[in-house]
């Protein structure tokens, strides 16, 4: 039986797998907060490494003895232990933080305290919700109404994923369905992007996802913003006020059916994209995407819905799109020559891959597309294999790498062969792009799509083709 703390006994707090987009925004909220912060992660990072030079202490192993020359020895009695599912709980130092009696809490659970400080302004679905959530921040924090933020990304504006702001109640929160961890929120505002059946391995059945959605709906206090059309019913309380949201590019509404905030009038026009913003009152014309990507348009209008009901001006809201300059492994171009365009995106789940063929296809329409798929856990690859096929076949050619199994362990007969026949280990990739993309005689977009560590190789191979 662990000791339950009282916030006025804390006095240090230790993470437990550090190195996680979510974790590594809350250690750094209470390092900024003046708390002793140190952690545990089972491998070196970019952002390990940031942690580290920002003066949080972290371990790379599971040896107690390591951790007490490098830590010290830490008290049950005023450490808060913040942990994260995707650590196993039979690992050798959670088990020895459980039966020390240490307080160990769930990273959810944590950020749910505080978004009960303010005003928690929140992005939930299977799609979207990093982009959303970050530009949802980006328009909020460059205006005069303000915001924090805890992302589930590194925003390229501000080279973090957490933005403090002491003058506002704002807190914009990327609420993870994973675990059901959004049930721990208390959302003043919320965005839902998608409802896309996933973490199958945890709810089991799409009905049983879509009723954690709808479940979570019930926390806000105040206004859900839906995409328009998506398979939920809110079931929202009394005086909750409700909007929908939606991009209009081949006239799929009519006059009475149309969502409160939509864009339409949408232009690509040497490589820049341009829209219109229609809000239940007033239309702002010719905004400029900061970001040129197609599905951004979508993620764009869910923004700056909710950042109008937050009275952001209208010219702060021209400028704040316009000016986003995207999260990292969202949809990042890294290469741009006449030969090839370089594209690197978070994408692991069937429709997040096949909206991220659909904006390539719009905005390079006569270029070839060679994608490179990392898996991402064995239970997924099995639960949407035939989705995978399908949307992997579009791509002119798919190369596949090994399953990243992440927390998970194999399951017979689950393997990358059974999305397609084209399997290539990590060491070989750039010999084989190579190959591939010298062979061609027509201009090429190679895309790399995982949540696994795919991202590791990103460098290479943009320095390989730079």
């Amino acid at each position: 039986m662990y000791t339950v703390i009282k916030q006025a006994d804390i006095q240090t707090i230790f993470f437990l797998g550090i190195g996680g987009i979510g974790m590594s925004a809350l250690a750094r909220y209470f390092h900024h907060r003046g708390y002793p912060v140190s952690g545990y992660d089972r491998t070196p990072s970019d952002l390990t490494g940031e942690l580290e030079r920002e003066g949080i202490t972290i371990i790379y192993n599971d040896s107690i003895e390591d951790w007490r020359l490098k830590i010290g020895e830490l008290s049950p009695k005023h450490t808060l232990v913040v942990r994260t599912p995707a650590v196993p709980e039979d690992s050798v130092i959670y088990t020895y933080l459980r039966e020390a009696g240490f307080d160990i809490r769930k990273r959810a659970e944590v950020l749910g305290l505080i978004t009960r400080d303010g005003r928690a302004l929140c992005v939930a679905g299977t799609h979207g919700k990093t982009t959303t959530s970050t530009m949802l921040a980006h328009l909020l924090y460059q205006s005069e109404v303000g915001t924090s933020a805890f992302l589930g990304g590194i925003s390229l504006n501000y080279g973090t994923n957490i933005l403090l702001d002491k003058s506002s109640s704002n807190i914009v929160v990327e609420a993870d369905e994973y675990d059901r961890s959004f049930h721990q929120l208390k959302p003043y505002m919320s965005v839902v992007t998608a409802v896309d059946p996933d973490h199958l391995d945890i709810y089991g059945t799409p009905e049983a996802y879509r009723e954690a959605f709808a479940h979570y709906t019930s926390l806000i206090t105040d206004a859900l913003v839906m995409k328009h059309g998506i398979a939920l019913e809110p079931r929202l309380k009394n005086g909750v006020k409700l909007y929908t949201y939606g991009v209009l590019d081949n006239g799929q509404w009519t006059m009475d059916n149309r969502p409160n905030f939509y864009a339409d009038n949408i232009r690509v026009k040497d490589g820049q994209i341009y829209f219109d913003f229609h809000t239940p009152t007033t239309v702002l014309q010719d905004l400029q995407l900061g970001v040129p990507v197609w599905v951004n348009i979508e993620n764009a209008v869910a923004a700056m819905s909710l950042a109008w009901l937050n009275d952001v001006s209208e010219n702060e809201l021209r400028h704040g799109i316009a000016s986003f300059r995207g999260v990292q492994r969202r949809f990042n171009i890294h290469v741009r020559t006449p030969k090839l365009v370089y594209i690197d995106d978070y994408a692991h789940h069937p429709q997040e891959i096949a909206t991220a063929i659909d904006s390539i296809r719009k905005v390079y329409p006569d270029r070839k597309l060679i994608g490179v798929f990392q898996p991402h856990l064995y239970t997924r690859t099995r639960d949407f294999a035939d989705e995978f096929r399908a949307v992997l076949g579009t791509m002119d050619e798919c190369i596949l790498l090994p399953i990243y199994p992440a927390r998970e362990e194999p399951i017979p007969g689950i393997t990358s062969e059974i999305l397609g026949p084209q399997v290539v280990q990590k060491p070989d990739l750039i010999n084989v792009l190579k190959e591939k993309i010298a062979k061609s005689q027509e201009p090429i977009v190679l895309l790399t799509v995982g949540a696994g560590d795919i991202d590791r190789l990103v460098p290479a191979i943009t320095k390989a083709f730079e």
